[in-house]
């Protein structure tokens, strides 16, 4: 089905929060003095990048009535991104995430998500959002962690493949953001036939296939640091055959492996370098290189391309403070790869 030429590039799905960021660069979390107050949560911010790099982005989530849902929608509409499919949930609040940066490694988060409004993300929020007038469909795996998102995420999804939207995950594990981890590799392998491609890290990858998870107590200050174990090599085999056409394994600065399903024959596999730089802040990056691959996609480009743009991107967001905020427009990154050797 060609859908190349419906209303907008990519609808996202999932959280959107206010993100305070450390102003003390390198001071224990304990030290901190200030916060610089930006847009956050996965998909959001995939979104912007995305918009940034030129696509046509529109996003489905949910804010409190509060002034810091106002504070996101007017970011959001200043950045062009179509919010009217961006509701109000009255008697929940907007999540927030407070983050350190302590470079090369340490990056504490804690998440404020009691109560949270884009958790509230109904099947009625669903049938009013433009599935079908969408090339692809990107959500993320913490919108399975909790009802009713969870029902209204599976939804969108069974939608989207009604309508040959073509389906993205983004696993973003959070484990503190689940009852038990082993949660979440029920609820990925469950929506993962349903899925042309998924994205995500090793630790992701082993989190969404294992069954013995029993070593994976982790918490939001862990999961950064911190392995599940597991054989990546099985994991990435079973994943992949659950029905996902593409398999994008983040692997920082090494870059991207790609692992694309072969109708008869071994899984196919496309390395994409990344590009070297400084890291100041690695909170974001993965969005970020997110944003950069499905620009790409969306273009037709092939997938070594696309990831090396994602790559370009995720390595711009990482000299940064911050993450929605600090995406590259489309200009700013060719002129990043121009100078690295292209893409």
């Amino acid at each position: 089905m060609d859908n190349s030429n419906r209303l907008y590039d990519i609808l996202h799905v999932g959280r959107a929060t206010i993100d305070f960021y450390s102003n003390e660069v390198g001071a224990p979390f304990v030290d901190i003095k200030s916060f610089a107050a930006y847009v956050g949560g996965s998909p959001t911010n995939i979104c912007v990048g995305a918009r940034r790099l030129g696509l046509k982005t529109a996003l489905l989530t949910a804010l409190g009535a509060d002034p810091v849902g106002d504070f996101i929608l007017n970011f959001l509409q200043q950045e062009g991104i179509e919010t009217r499919f961006i509701n109000r949930k009255p008697g929940h609040r907007t999540g927030a995430t407070v983050l350190g940066i302590e470079p090369p490694d340490k990056f504490p988060m804690v998440y404020y998500r009691e109560n949270c409004a884009d958790i509230q993300l109904s099947i009625d929020d669903v049938l009013a959002a433009p599935i079908a007038a969408s090339r692809l469909l990107q959500f993320a795996g913490t919108n399975l962690s909790k009802e009713p998102s969870r029902s209204a995420t599976l939804f969108a999804v069974e939608l989207a493949r009604r309508a040959g939207t073509e389906v993205v995950l983004d696993m973003d594990f959070r484990p503190d953001q689940w009852h038990d981890p082993r949660a979440f590799g029920v609820a990925i392998r469950s929506v993962l036939p349903l899925v042309d491609i998924a994205i995500g890290t090793e630790d992701e990858i082993n989190a969404a296939m294992l069954v013995d998870t029993s070593q994976m107590r982790l918490t939001h200050s862990q999961v950064s640091d911190t392995r599940v174990g597991g054989d990546i090599e099985n994991a990435i085999q079973a994943l992949v055959s659950l029905g996902a056409k593409a398999l994008l394994q983040k692997r920082g600065e090494a870059g991207v492996r790609i692992h694309l399903a072969q109708a008869n024959g071994p899984i196919e596999q496309i390395d994409a370098p990344g590009f070297p730089v400084e890291i100041y802040n690695i909170l974001g990056a993965g969005d970020a290189f997110a944003a950069g691959f499905l620009c790409g996609y969306v273009k037709g480009w092939d997938w070594y391309r696309s990831a090396r743009l994602g790559n370009a991107c995720g390595a711009i967001v990482v000299t940064q403070h911050g993450c929605a905020n600090f995406m590259p427009t489309f200009a700013e990154v060719m002129a990043f790869v121009e100078a690295r050797g292209g893409l």
